[in-house]
C-alpha cells in the first residue's frame, strides 16, 4: 500500500475530514479552552440540545463562527 495513503504516526488508513456543519454548540465553562459539544445542520436539533443540558454557557454558531444565541 502506497504510504499516501496511511498516517505516519498511527498506521491507519487516512479517512477525509467530516464535512462542515451549519451550526455548532460550543461550551464556554472555561474561557481559556471552548469547547465545540455538538454540530449539526438543524437549528432546531441544536436549540433543544442546549435547552435540555443541565449546565449554561453554551454559544450557538454558525458556519462560520457568527454568533446565534446563547444559553
Amino acid at each position: 500500500m502506497s504510504r499516501a495513503f496511511v498516517k505516519e504516526d498511527e498506521g491507519e488508513r487516512w479517512t477525509p475530514p467530516p464535512a462542515p456543519r451549519a451550526y455548532r454548540v460550543v461550551w464556554t465553562g472555561e474561557p481559556d479552552a471552548p469547547e465545540v459539544l455538538k454540530e449539526t445542520d438543524d437549528l432546531l436539533e441544536a436549540l433543544r440540545w442546549m435547552q435540555a443540558r443541565d449546565r449554561h454557557e453554551f454559544e450557538l454558531r454558525d458556519g462560520r463562527g457568527a454568533l446565534l444565541a446563547t444559553g
